[in-house]
């Protein structure tokens, strides 16, 4: 296979969405070139998504995002060599008017689009510091190291600053994807973590109680308070004359900010989090085999629509509550891999035409990988009955995992690559060949309905 030009990709599709100065902001998540575009009318989607490299273009609360593939932050280094501003950035009042009117959707899609867009980002830490913990385990099991030894205690670190400055990460994401000082979004998070504020017994501010709290590895908290601290910045960007902004505006956000955040929205947040954290787990208790099914059955549509990355906040939550994800991470594992089935039985029914073999293949091979874009746009939604084979696969898989009690130990993306992810920190092997058991006979399930589905597809096409 020939290496991708990213070079080319970028001015390709630069080119696409009326040049360089029509790009308003670039960012990128897992998979996806996201833009922000001034004018979106300028670009022409169907003839976009002809450009080589380009999978699918999702358009979502007015932000064009580009399905690239695993490979998109090679492509995202070349496309912000060009003058575009950095995700984030906030000039002036106008530029502040324009993005608002931007992003005006309706508030699912803004929704959405915010929680894809802060999350998104995080996702590597958690990969880096949960698959820490698995060469710990490994250590632990096969070297002998115990919690003491000096190696164990770095590869520790790594592993607990994950969670443990979670707020910091937040921050910066979330006020970055509000247009807010992302900067000042870390610095409220690591405020919310400092260690005479993190879960301090009786403190107060100007004689007003504040709630005792442990932040570290807590979401909304960092999150109500980055929108209200947006607001606020906001504001006084556009109200502070301009010599006065780059003293006032920073401390007077910081001065308004980290009180009402403490006093009102932390404790609001916390709770939110903690009841969400607290229903998702009595569904998944009441019917563990049923809920992961649901998973299992509907990721390729959540991956269709954008939607998988509205799991995230829930995600996040099960891993600082429980240790590990029996929900998400675990239902999205067979179902991957189920999508990888079906675009291999995909690519032998059409072993004649070498073109749709060769995308069957690429895109089932990425898929057992973890990566589904290119399998889900090229083969499934346009086929169909790749579609079917792929919820079978998934929803059996996902069923068989949660009547198991089988989980997903640390973040990464669900699939074969990602196999340390399903190694049990206390030494024991059950989870890890449940897993490996799950994902197999999905992408075998994959297979065999979309072939059968398959042949009597071509069977009534050649009738």
């Amino acid at each position: 296979m020939a290496k991708k030009d990213y070079k080319k990709l970028s001015d390709d599709i630069i080119a696409a969405v009326g040049g360089v100065e029509n790009i308003r902001s670039a960012s990128h998540c897992m998979t996806r070139l996201r833009l922000n575009l001034v004018d979106a009318s300028k670009l022409n989607i169907d003839e976009a998504k002809k450009i080589p490299g380009v999978i699918n273009i999702i358009v979502q609360n007015g932000e064009q995002q580009f399905v690239i593939g695993q490979d998109v932050p090679s492509l995202y280094e070349e496309v912000i060599k060009n003058p575009i501003k950095a995700a984030g950035s906030v000039d002036d009042a106008e530029a502040l008017k324009a993005d608002t009117q931007a992003q005006k959707g309706s508030i699912v899609e803004t929704v959405l689009s915010y929680v894809g867009g802060t999350f998104s980002p995080i996702i590597p830490v958690f990969i880096a510091g949960g698959l820490t913990g698995a060469i710990i385990s490994l250590l632990s099991t096969f070297a002998g190291l115990d919690a003491s030894n000096g190696t164990v205690i770095v590869l520790t670190a790594i592993q607990q600053a994950m969670l443990y400055f979670l707020p910091i990460y937040i921050g910066f994401s979330s006020a970055s994807r509000l247009k807010s000082n992302p900067y000042l979004g870390a610095f409220l998070g690591a405020v919310l973590v400092y260690s005479t504020i993190n879960n301090a017994e009786g403190l107060s501010f100007l004689g007003l109680p504040i709630a005792q709290i442990g932040y570290n590895g807590q979401i909304f908290p960092v999150v109500l308070g980055t929108l209200f601290m947006s607001v606020v910045y906001k504001f006084l960007q556009k109200s502070l004359p301009i010599n006065l902004r780059t003293i006032f505006v920073p401390l007077l956000t910081m001065l308004i900010t980290v009180p009402v955040t403490l006093i009102v929205l932390g404790p609001i947040g916390y709770w939110v989090g903690t009841g969400l954290a607290n229903a998702v787990l009595a569904i998944y208790r009441f019917a563990p085999a049923v809920a992961v099914a649901i998973i299992g059955a509907t990721t390729v549509w959540m991956v269709f629509f954008g939607m998988n990355n509205a799991t995230y906040p829930v995600l996040f939550l099960l891993m600082a509550e429980v240790g590990s994800d029996p929900l998400i991470c675990t239902g999205m594992a067979p179902a991957n891999v189920a999508v990888g089935g079906a675009c291999l039985a995909y690519a032998l029914l059409h072993k004649k035409d070498p073109e749709a073999s060769q995308v069957g293949t690429g895109a089932g091979i990425t898929a057992l990988c973890g990566i589904t874009e290119p399998g889900v746009y090229g083969v499934l939604f346009p086929n169909r009955y790749p579609l079917i084979g792929a919820m079978i696969g998934g929803g059996v898989g996902g069923f068989i995992a949660g009547l198991l009690g089988l989980t997903q130990y640390v973040v990464a993306g669900p699939g074969f690559l990602s196999f340390a992810a399903y190694m049990n920190p206390d030494g024991t092997w059950f989870n890890f060949w449940g897993m490996m058991g799950v994902m197999v006979l999905a992408v075998v399930l994959g297979f065999i309905c979309t072939y059968t589905l398959g042949k009597r597809e071509l069977k009534k096409k050649a009738a």
